[in-house]
């Protein structure tokens, strides 16, 4: 990909960063995600309600030049307007990266799987900032993404012909086998991408639901057990198994410190989807590399 095509997607994905800003600030719990009455209309400044100037609507050089402060009340607006859009500009640049190393014989689906694990990435970023504002993830988000799922799935059947050949549909590569349960060998090879994302789904919210039951729901509530199924039908097995490893690494670690300084107690809720969001970034972009770490540092 030439720097041009780069730009390019880029500055697409800063515009479609914005789209994801207004969506989630203005979505309130119980509302439909994308109500024409809440997102529609023209956006103004959060403080004095101040309608904005198409020149204060160019993504991430507005908020730069205005030293990300509104230009009427000179209140400071809030980062999360230039994080989302960079964020949204880079998903667009660096998710087809990773693709490359799955393997998928028909040439034709390499242009369809960037598209579809953008989307993917999209839903991510915008369900981390709802249920980092609302303690809260919409089902409408998790459906988006277990349907996305399964058309990786087809997709990669199609692919491939439903042959899992030495872990190369697998973002963890050949560390992949070393996860294979005997039954998987006695089950028709043809569909065998099919039956890895689908108990890699049940494992995973099984999983979930003994600790929302245990816990009587202190621990995660049940928009986790949803997002954790359909991670496990868009990441297949084992990957999930290092998706929900690493969110709660991830998690003690952002979550120690506040208890330490008890800004948090035990008692208090912590949004536990972006946890999980970004352990499946880390899976997606780094799953081997980590898993190849790990083993070295025994030797192995």
């Amino acid at each position: 990909m030439n720097y041009f095509w780069t730009a390019i997607l880029f500055i697409f994905g800063l515009a479609i960063g914005s789209f994801l800003n207004v969506v989630s600030l203005r979505y309130e719990p119980g509302q439909r995600l994308l109500d024409l009455k809440i997102i529609g209309g023209r956006s103004h400044c959060p403080h004095c309600r101040k309608t904005l100037r198409w020149y204060e609507l160019i993504p991430l050089l507005s908020f730069i030049v205005q030293f990300g402060k509104c230009r009427d009340c000179g209140v400071r607006l809030s980062l999360q307007y230039p994080l989302v859009e960079f964020l949204s500009g880079l998903i667009f640049v660096f998710v087809p990266l990773p693709l490359s190393s799955l393997m998928i014989n028909d040439q034709r689906l390499m242009i369809v799987f960037p598209i579809i694990w953008i989307i993917v990435f999209l839903l991510f970023l915008l369900l981390s900032i709802i249920d980092f504002r609302h303690y809260i993830i919409p089902d409408s988000i998790n459906l988006s993404l277990a349907i996305l799922g399964v058309i990786l799935i087809i997709l990669l059947i199609i692919g491939n012909q439903g042959l899992m050949i030495n872990g190369q549909s697998s973002f963890l590569g050949h560390y992949s086998l070393l996860f294979d349960l005997p039954f998987f060998s006695i089950l028709n090879t043809q569909y065998l991408i099919l039956v890895f994302h689908f108990f890699a789904a049940i494992i995973a919210m099984a999983f979930f639901a003994a600790i929302i039951i245990f816990t009587k729901g202190r621990a995660m509530g049940w928009g986790d057990f949803k997002l954790v199924g359909a991670l496990g039908l868009i990441f297949g097995w084992p990957d999930v198994l290092m998706v929900v490893f690493l969110s709660f690494v991830i998690g003690a670690i952002c979550v120690t410190p506040l208890l330490i300084k008890k800004q948090k107690t035990m008692k208090d809720a912590v949004p536990f989807g972006p946890f999980l969001i970004i352990s499946s970034a880390l899976t997606f972009f780094f799953g081997y590399n980590i898993i190849d770490e790990y083993f070295r540092l025994f030797g192995l």
